[in-house]
């Protein structure tokens, strides 16, 4: 995924999230998920079959902080 943001779809993404513990919520085009133990994480998703490479780049962001916010809090 940090090598290439390209070609991602919506259930890459979605298998993503939820293996980090997401939870998700749908929109009316978008699926919003969010971590239930840091609430300040969340993402929206278009639910298109591909996605736009900021859609992978957020995630990747996200993952982060995920995992910065769980070291910090050992």
């Amino acid at each position: 995924m940090r090598a290439s943001k390209a070609d991602w779809n919506f259930k890459d993404l979605e298998t993503l999230y939820l293996g980090y513990g997401f939870t998700y919520r749908e929109g009316s085009k978008h699926r919003i998920y969010h971590h239930p133990l840091y609430p300040e994480l969340y993402a929206t998703v278009a639910r298109h079959t591909s996605l736009a490479k900021g859609y992978v780049a957020d995630a990747v962001k996200l993952i982060d902080r995920l995992q910065q916010l769980e070291i910090d809090n050992e």
